[in-house]
C-alpha cells in the first residue's frame, strides 16, 4: 500500500474533509517521505504552492520550463495507488482528453509520475471560484445562473460525444474566471475519474475504493452501487445535483450526514432516499437562510419562495432521478428542457406518475412490504374462512325459515280444510231444511261450496277434493 493505511484509504474514498484526512495521514507511517513540497521539480514543472486538496490528491500551482514556459496546475493523486497500471491509463487518458477542444473545458496537457511513483495530470491553470461561490459573490440572478450553467452543460455533452465521462461534477471542479467581464465557467480535472476506474490485479481494499469513484454528495446512485456499467447519465445526475444547489444554496445531502451515517448507510442514502424538490428545500430554510438566498440572487426575501418555479422544479428532478432510466437520455436533452423553461414553452419533465411512486417505495421498503403482504395474505384467508362459515350458517338458517313457512303453511291448509269440513257437516239444520239430510246430500254442498269458499286457494281445494273423493268412493257413491 505504499506506506498508507486502510482508514486513509477509506476517509480519500469517502471525501471526508479533507483537513481530517491530512491530519490523519501525518499519522501514518513512512508518509513523510512521499509528501511533496513547494519547490520540488518534478520533470520540467517545479511546484510553486499548494492551491487545493482533494479525496483523490492534492493540486499545486506550477511552473513549466520546457517546451514552453507558462504556469500550470498539476495534481498528484494519493498515495497507495499502484503506479505501472495508472500510469498506461492515464497515458491513454490523456491521449482521450486531447482530442476535446472546447472553451469551457480546461485542457490536460500531460501526464507521468512523481520520483516517489505517484501518478501525476497537468492542467490548464483556471484562476477562477467553484460556480457556486462566484454566483453568490457576484449576486447572480437566477437567469444568469441558468445561462452560466448551460455552458457547463455544453462542455460536458462535448466530452461526452468524444467518449469521456467526468464521474465527479461537483462545485469544486468547475471554476469561473472572468474575461474583462464576462463570466466564463471550466470545468477541470475531466478524465481522472475514469483513469482511476479500472479495475487492478488482485482482490485488494485497494482495489475495492476504486470502484467507489467520485464526491458522495455529487455521486449518482449508480456510482454509489459500484455498478460496471458507469454511463453518460451519472454526468447528467451530477449536473442535477450541480443545478439544485445553485439554486436552493446547497446539495440534496449534507456531507456532514453523508459522513457520519457509515459507508453502507451512504450508499444506500444516495441510492434510495429521494431528495426534497427545490421549492420545497427553499420553502423549509430559516428566516435568516433565506434572506442570505434572497441577497445572493438579487430578489427580495419574501418572493425566494416563488423563484423556483413547479417547471424548474421537475427539470432538476428528472436529472436527478435515482432510476437512471428515467433521467434525461443526454445532457443536451437536459439543455432544451432549459431553454424551454427560460423562453416559457411546455417542458419535457413532468411528475412523476402514482404507480412509479409506488414502485419506488416498494424496492425501498420489500422487507416491510413483504411483511405486510404476509398480513394482507393472512387477512384475506381468514376472511374467505369467515365469510364461507357466514354462508353456511346463512343457508342453513335460511333452509331452516323454509321449513319452518313450510310447516306453518301445511298446518294452516289441515286447519283450513279441518274447519271447512267441520262447518260443512254441521251447516245443514232439519228445523230449515224440513227433512233428514243425508250424507250424499252434506258431500254435494261440499262440492258447491268447494269452489265458492276457496276461490283463489287452488292447493286446498285439490286437498279438499281428494278427501271428498275418498269419503265419496267409502261410502259406494
Amino acid at each position: 500500500m505504499n506506506g498508507q493505511c486502510i482508514n486513509c484509504l477509506l476517509n480519500l474514498a469517502l471525501n471526508i474533509p479533507t483537513e481530517v484526512v491530512f491530519a490523519q495521514e501525518e499519522l501514518c507511517e513512512g508518509l513523510a517521505a512521499l509528501q511533496e513540497s513547494a519547490g520540488l521539480q518534478i520533470g520540467q514543472y517545479r511546484l510553486l504552492q499548494k492551491i487545493g486538496k482533494g479525496g483523490f490528491g492534492t493540486v499545486w500551482m506550477a511552473e513549466q520550463s520546457e517546451p514552453v514556459q507558462r504556469r500550470v496546475a498539476l495534481k498528484i493523486l494519493g498515495i497507495g495507488m499502484d503506479t505501472r497500471e495508472f500510469i498506461v491509463r492515464f497515458e491513454q487518458e490523456r491521449q482521450a482528453l486531447a482530442i476535446m477542444d472546447h472553451p469551457n473545458i480546461a485542457k490536460v496537457f500531460d501526464a507521468g509520475a512523481t520520483g516517489s511513483g505517484r501518478p501525476f495530470f497537468v492542467m490548464e491553470l483556471v484562476d477562477g471560484l467553484p460556480i457556486t461561490k462566484f454566483c453568490d459573490g457576484h449576486k447572480l440572478p437566477l437567469k444568469a445562473r441558468l445561462g452560466l450553467f448551460l455552458e457547463v452543460c455544453r462542455a460536458i455533452q462535448h466530452a461526452h460525444q468524444k467518449g469521456i465521462i467526468h464521474r465527479d461534477i461537483k462545485p469544486s471542479n468547475i471554476l469561473v474566471e472572468l474575461d474583462g467581464d464576462v463570466p466564463v465557467p471550466k470545468v477541470i480535472d475531466f478524465g481522472i475519474a475514469k483513469a482511476i476506474h479500472g479495475k487492478l490485479a488482485g482482490e485488494t481494499v485497494l482495489t475495492r475504493i476504486e470502484q467507489f469513484i467520485g464526491t458522495p454528495v455529487y455521486m449518482s446512485p449508480e456510482q454509489a452501487a459500484m455498478v460496471p456499467d458507469i454511463d453518460t447519465r451519472s454526468d447528467i445526475y451530477g449536473l442535477g445535483i450541480l443545478l439544485y444547489e445553485l439554486l436552493t444554496g446547497k446539495p440534496p445531502f449534507d456531507a456532514k450526514l453523508l459522513i457520519s451515517a457509515g459507508f453502507d448507510e451512504l450508499r444506500r442514502i444516495i441510492r434510495e432516499v429521494e431528495p426534497a424538490r427545490p421549492s420545497s428545500r427553499v420553502g423549509a430554510v430559516s428566516p435568516e437562510e433565506r434572506t442570505a438566498l434572497a441577497t445572493a440572487r438579487q430578489i427580495v426575501p419574501s418572493k425566494i419562495t416563488r423563484m423556483i418555479e413547479s417547471d424548474l422544479d421537475w427539470i432538476v428532478m428528472k436529472a436527478i432521478d435515482k432510476d437512471r432510466t428515467r433521467r434525461y437520455e443526454t445532457v443536451n436533452g437536459f439543455i432544451r428542457d432549459i431553454q424551454r423553461f427560460l423562453a416559457s414553452e411546455p417542458v419535457s419533465a413532468t411528475p412523476p406518475s402514482a404507480a412509479y411512486k409506488f414502485r419506488k417505495f416498494a424496492r425501498r421498503n420489500k422487507a416491510l412490504l413483504s411483511m405486510a403482504a404476509v398480513i394482507a395474505a393472512v387477512l384475506v384467508a381468514a376472511a374467505i374462512v369467515s365469510l364461507w362459515h357466514a354462508a353456511r350458517a346463512s343457508d342453513a338458517w335460511k333452509e331452516a325459515m323454509a321449513k319452518t313457512e313450510d310447516e306453518k303453511a301445511a298446518r294452516e291448509d289441515a286447519e283450513a280444510i279441518s274447519a271447512f269440513l267441520i262447518d260443512t257437516f254441521h251447516s245443514p239444520d232439519p228445523a230449515i231444511d224440513g227433512h233428514r239430510i243425508t250424507v250424499s246430500e252434506v258431500l254435494a254442498r261440499a262440492v258447491v261450496r268447494l269452489d265458492a269458499d276457496l276461490s283463489g286457494q287452488p292447493a286446498r281445494q285439490r286437498q279438499l277434493r281428494l278427501v271428498l273423493g275418498k269419503t265419496y268412493t267409502g261410502l259406494g257413491l
